[in-house]
């Protein structure tokens, strides 16, 4: 263990983001939201039903890295006033991603937390302008990353001064082609016991499939996650970026009473 996660590990507090603890022993964080903003009305319609349903923190993206240039791009700095809009209504704080230092400085005038997506946490210059923005990050793990390396890329947020970094699993590209990526369930504990920094999964990404979403999830919890982040949607077969992982905001509570249940059966709260 390198010296700033051994640091970390005998004086963390949890990670504060917009007045929600995560890690430390602190309940169970859902973070929920759209793939993409893709408008007023879809970001808040969704926001209503997460909040409704229990989640603590909005997920939505501005800015979209999209595989194929063809994509929907992201609405850019209207979905980060889209965002703040809705969470300053709604009383929550925002989880967005940024991708390039200058998109780091934007977005700290609308979010919360900033996220470091899968491919670029080996990004330093990245890591390092996000680091010194001050906000809490949400650092997710590479797609092919092992987890000595994303604790080497939280290492350098913390060299920094920033200890405020929850790491996110959200699963590795595998031969497997029956799921977009598998999700490390055992990278949870593991990072746990190297170090202190808390250890959200991302069973949208971890699975690409709407119906494992859930028990993926549950399985994060029983492992020791802090938290669970996902994807929701009023219409996911209309989504403009991966309606396929995302849950219907409908179905949400019922998500949610599942993730209630795993949490009392290891000894936690949401």
């Amino acid at each position: 263990m390198s010296p700033k996660l051994a640091d970390a590990q005998v004086s963390r507090a949890g990670v504060a983001v917009a007045g929600v603890a995560i890690g430390d022993g602190h309940p169970i964080r859902v973070i929920a939201g759209p793939c993409s903003v893709e408008g007023m009305e879809q970001f808040r319609e969704t926001a209503i039903a997460v909040k409704d349903g229990g989640a603590v923190l909005l997920r939505g993206g501005a800015f979209k890295p999209r595989s194929s240039p063809y994509s929907f791009q992201g609405l850019g700095e209207q979905g980060l006033e889209i965002m703040r809009a809705v969470a300053d209504e709604l009383e929550m704080g925002v989880v967005t991603e940024a991708m390039s230092a200058e998109e780091v400085l934007l977005v700290r005038r609308y979010a919360d937390m900033v996220q470091i997506g899968a491919r670029n946490m080996d990004n330093r210059a990245l890591l390092e302008v996000a680091a010194d923005s001050g906000l809490p990050i949400l650092l997710k793990r590479g797609i092919t990353a092992t987890v000595d390396e994303v604790l080497a890329a939280a290492e350098i947020i913390l060299a920094r001064g920033n200890d405020q970094v929850v790491i996110c699993e959200r699963g590795s590209r595998t031969f497997e082609p029956s799921t977009r990526n598998s999700l490390d369930i055992a990278a949870v504990p593991e990072i746990k016991l190297r170090c202190d920094l808390p250890v959200v999964v991302d069973p949208s990404h971890g699975t690409g499939r709407r119906d494992l979403v859930a028990p993926v999830a549950l399985a994060g919890i029983a492992a020791g996650a802090d938290g669970v982040i996902v994807e929701v949607h009023p219409d996911p077969e209309a989504a403009r970026s991966d309606g396929s992982q995302s849950l219907e905001a409908s179905s949400f509570p019922a998500f949610m009473g599942r993730v209630q249940a795993m949490a009392l059966a290891v000894g936690r709260s949401v």
